[in-house]
């Protein structure tokens, strides 16, 4: 993070995560000027207003790797890759109908034959 003159802060180690509905949450680590550690009050502020997520959902993240639930969608299994979808559109020259009709197994079949011998 940069102040509005554009210079970093040395004091705080900011964290920022991109959401899927364009909302950044940002976090930032400093230190008590007496060197203790923040009081439960605090750190409730950190977890509810700052990262969106209770104590579980923290623990689950830090300690096993289980990352709260943002809204991502997820991807279906066999869904093609836009890549695949685009080349075949784009060189292969298919109608958008007709992929959509194919299963990602024959879209890859068929993207491979076209790389073979041109058709």
């Amino acid at each position: 993070m940069r102040d509005a003159r554009g210079r970093s802060g040395t004091h705080h180690v900011t964290y920022e995560l991109d959401l899927v509905d364009g909302r950044i949450l940002r976090t930032r680590i400093s230190h008590p000027v007496d060197r203790t550690d923040y009081g439960p009050a605090l750190w409730k502020h950190i977890l509810r207003d700052q990262l969106e997520v209770d104590d579980t959902q923290f623990w689950a993240c830090a300690r096993d790797g289980v990352k709260p639930d943002r809204g991502i969608p997820s991807v279906p299994d066999g869904a093609m890759p836009a890549a695949l979808v685009h080349m075949l559109i784009s060189r292969v020259g298919l109608d958008e109908s007709q992929v959509a009709a194919m299963t990602k197994d024959e879209a890859i079949s068929r993207l491979q034959q076209f790389w073979a011998d041109g058709s």
